[in-house]
């Protein structure tokens, strides 16, 4: 799963959290109360079960502030199962440069497994039904790779991860272009080699999209009943198209939308509204 990790990206994002923690001056109450040859052991440890994602960020926080003077003894690997009171990381090294790093490392981590932790019951909640979860654009600002990373981790699935890496028709769109049909004819004239989405509200929309040939379409709003009618609008007008539910969608009636038929449930709070997971360092 690191593999999966862009590291420039991860850089890009401690350096900045670090900029922001130490931008007054170094730890005051670490240098007032540590002696500086001090080293200890440092357990980070999760206070309840969930899914880890953000391992290597922590790491990146903890190579930055402490170069070579620490080591890692033992590091879960992002995706893994936590249970509360095993350590997700083990490190061995100066208490000075640890608790320097502790917030900026915890801030990322806790929050990167809160989202990997929410993507884990999602696609539980759906497991076996062949529906997967997926995110949205729908993202904190600056921290839009790694937040669709711990997605990945939690086992869901990436929507577009910017505005010009696939097309997504929504209803300003529609009503810019005069229709459904004219849009999807814009964009395959402007974007042909763009995989197209197209959002729909009723099934007429649907029929409009699946004619026009649409790669996928996004079921706005639709209830259960009336995904399943578009499920079989779909088989029998153009089945390689994929569908999308979106809106309306929680956890406790995820199910019965994956049931329906669709192949992607769209859950834009997996980004933007997942709690954070509790994990704290501990030293000994």
């Amino acid at each position: 799963m690191t593999s999966d990790l862009d590291m420039v990206d991860v850089r890009r994002v401690v350096e900045l959290a670090l900029a922001e923690d130490l931008r007054y001056g170094p730890d005051a109450t670490t240098g007032a109360t540590v002696p500086a040859d001090a080293t200890a052991r440092a357990e980070v440890t999760p206070r309840v079960d969930g899914t880890l994602a953000g391992a290597p960020v922590a790491l990146a926080v903890f190579d930055q502030v402490l170069g070579n003077d620490y080591e890692v003894i033992s590091a879960r690997a992002d995706g893994s199962k936590l249970v509360a009171g095993e350590p997700a990381l083990v490190l061995r090294g100066s208490v000075r440069g640890l608790l320097t790093a502790e917030r900026t490392a915890l801030n990322l981590l806790c929050h990167l497994s809160g989202v990997a932790t929410a993507t884990a019951a999602w696609v539980s909640e759906v497991d076996g039904t062949g529906c997967r979860i997926r995110d949205s654009r729908k993202t904190l600002p600056g921290l839009r790779l790694l937040q669709k990373y711990a997605v990945r981790c939690g086992g869901g699935v990436n929507h577009r991860m910017g505005l010009g890496d696939a097309v997504l028709i929504k209803d300003n769109h529609v009503v810019a272009a005069g229709s459904v049909a004219a849009a999807i004819e814009a964009v395959h004239a402007h974007a042909a080699d763009l995989p197209c989405e197209v959002e729909v509200d009723t099934l007429e929309q649907l029929s409009e999209a699946l004619k026009a040939g649409a790669d996928e379409v996004l079921l706005d709003n639709f209830a259960p009943e009336d995904c399943a009618r578009a499920v079989r609008v779909r088989d029998e007008q153009a089945p390689r198209t994929r569908l999308e539910a979106s809106g309306g969608l929680k956890l406790h009636n995820a199910r019965a939308y994956a049931e329906t038929g669709v192949d992607f449930l769209a859950v834009g709070g997996l980004t933007h509204s997942s709690p954070a997971l509790d994990l704290g360092l501990d030293l000994s």
